[in-house]
């Protein structure tokens, strides 16, 4: 303090005198500054504090909505994610646009800044842009609920339960315990099998000789006791439909039965239901259908009913029975 007063006293600072202009042009920016920079600051900090808290309250209405709609902690989990990002990524925009007006206000020049920015944001999205491309796509599959953890699904080709999920990946375990590792990216088509129900249908095989409308009660009463049995009941959403002869193939009639049960809950009742038809099968004496057996019958003129051919009492040849040839068909050796 005593120094300035002393080259005050001096008349370092004179008006006209270099220090007195620099003084001057000093005391004219402070001026300018408080009277339009400053308020410009204030009112910069003002929206970004406002549009900070309601970045805030937006998030943390994502989460408790979540909390208390959600399926399972699972999707708890990948909103509070996909909120934290959120929240994140506003936060880190706000910054920088108040940084961005800060500089300005106190005179620095932004387009070398801005143009240095511009550039590295280019090299930085072309050697990235895969990244850029699972975290959108993340993004997207999060927000639209496409699938969760623990679903069976179809990704890009592979199939199996989800176990991870990322904004950048997808990890899902294939039936035989292979795990997977999917990029967001490459997910283009979602085939979700845990959402509402699933559809089972069987085609059970019976031979041509068979009375098809004793086929079909033989069916429905088999369906109707798994449908009413303690183990499998909670597991339908509907009634088991026998829809008759779908097609006949050589010497099968095929009998398409339809399950409709929860999702990925039909297999259980599926087992037992082929099961019971085996059984079923054996005990009525009916032969399953085989596309390729071929009966010749004939028909007998004195009562007019068909019957199978015989051989003249000569032994039947059982086919599993000949000897392979022994010399080669096509050399003679």
């Amino acid at each position: 303090m005593i120094p300035f007063l002393f080259a005050a006293g001096t008349g370092i600072f004179a008006q006209g005198r270099f220090l007195g202009k620099v003084l001057d042009e000093w005391v004219d920016d402070t001026q300018e500054f408080l009277h339009v920079k400053l308020p410009h600051l204030i009112v910069v900090a003002i929206i970004a504090f406002v549009l900070n808290r309601l970045l805030r309250m937006i998030t943390a209405r994502m989460i408790h909505i979540a909390e208390q709609h959600a399926a399972g902690q699972n999707r708890v989990a990948q909103v509070k994610t996909l909120a934290g990002v959120i929240r994140t990524t506003g936060i880190a925009i706000i910054s920088a646009i108040v940084s961005l007006q800060f500089l300005d206000a106190v005179g620095v020049d932004l387009a070398p800044l801005l143009a240095s920015a511009g550039i590295a944001g280019v090299a930085i999205g072309l050697a990235a842009q895969n990244i850029v491309r699972d975290m959108l796509n993340g993004m997207l599959i999060l927000i639209e609920d496409q699938f969760n953890v623990g679903d069976t699904v179809k990704l890009a080709g592979v199939s199996g339960v989800v176990e991870g999920m990322t904004l950048r990946k997808t990890t899902v375990r294939d039936t035989d315990g292979t795990l997977y590792i999917i990029p967001n990216s490459q997910i283009s088509t979602v085939a979700n099998q845990s959402i509402d129900y699933s559809i089972a249908t069987i085609n059970v095989s019976v031979d041509y000789s068979a009375n098809p409308d004793a086929v079909l009660e033989l069916l429905k009463g088999i369906a109707a006791d798994i449908r009413n049995q303690e183990e499998f009941r909670n597991l339908f959403v509907a009634d088991p439909q026998i829809l008759g002869v779908e097609a006949v193939k050589g010497s099968e009639m095929i009998f398409p039965v339809i399950f409709k049960t929860r999702a990925t809950k039909q297999y259980a009742p599926v087992r037992e239901f082929r099961r019971r038809v085996r059984l079923a099968l054996e005990e009525r004496q009916l032969l399953p259908g085989d596309p390729y057996r071929v009966f010749n019958w004939i028909a007998d003129t004195a009562t007019g009913i068909r019957k199978r051919p015989t051989n003249g009492g000569q032994k039947e040849i059982d086919p599993t029975a000949i000897r392979p040839p022994e010399t080669n068909p096509f050399s003679g050796e």
